[in-house]
């Protein structure tokens, strides 16, 4: 099995930091956060990591080598120019079997040998890990009609969404809807397969999970993940 991890963007919501380290070898704990993932898609049962890079890729590159002391098997696809979210997949060869593709800067404890058989069970094309934010807005909310008349006022609302873990599990039939060689984003790509009758299944996760893009979630997951990381790495507590 393959999983392909997004490790190209620039993190400039982490800047001044990332002008010099690709976010996805920013430290957590004594590993990088790419590290972290490694450890746990190779215990899902990938076998072969491809790494999408383009910024600072020479970085990566020798950090992670071949994967060999790591234990697995890593190659690495290039972007000479940002293709998007997705848009490098439909130019990576091999992908003739279920995939799994993530960003290469979120830490989560999800199984992904779970998030894989909810997958394979659901008969989607795509299947998107989705977790449970609540959007706390810190004004009063106004509600009203067409002529201005207000029915109602609520003071400072939170709002429940199911939102995108950056996780996801792929078919090699929905490669085809991704063009080749042009920039392409994930919402898109999601717009279409619904568009053509395809089925995208979402993956509820309740566990953790964090979005490292912001220098307050960056600092609060290397907390967590000293006081998690058996929970993370699957260690015996020390």
């Amino acid at each position: 099995m393959k999983a392909i991890i997004m490790a190209g963007g620039k993190g400039t919501r982490l800047l001044p930091y990332t002008k010099v380290i690709p976010k996805p070898l920013m430290p957590i704990g004594d590993m990088p956060i790419l590290e972290v993932l490694v450890h746990q898609v190779k215990r899902a049962g990938v076998d072969e990591i491809i790494l999408s890079v383009g910024h600072l890729a020479s970085l990566l590159r020798a950090f992670f080598q071949d994967g060999e002391q790591l234990g697995t098997h890593i190659k690495y696809a290039y972007e000479e120019t940002p293709l998007g979210t997705v848009g490098a997949l439909r130019s990576i060869s091999g992908l003739d079997e279920t995939f799994l593709v993530m960003n290469g800067d979120v830490l989560t404890d999800m199984d992904f040998a779970d998030l894989l058989s909810f997958h394979r069970q659901s008969g989607a094309v795509v299947t998107i890990a989705m977790y449970n934010r609540s959007v706390k807005i810190d004004l009063g909310v106004i509600q009203f009609k067409d002529d201005h008349r207000v029915i109602g006022y609520i003071e400072k609302p939170s709002y429940d969404f199911h939102v995108s873990m950056g996780i996801y599990v792929f078919e090699p039939a929905a490669l085809k809807y991704i063009p080749e060689n042009s920039y392409f984003d994930f919402p898109t790509l999601v717009l279409r397969l619904i568009e053509n009758g395809e089925k995208v299944a979402g993956y509820p996760f309740c566990g953790y999970w964090k979005d490292l893009g912001r220098i307050d979630d960056y600092e609060q997951a290397i907390q967590d993940f000293d006081s998690m990381r058996p929970a993370f790495l699957k260690e015996q507590p020390v």
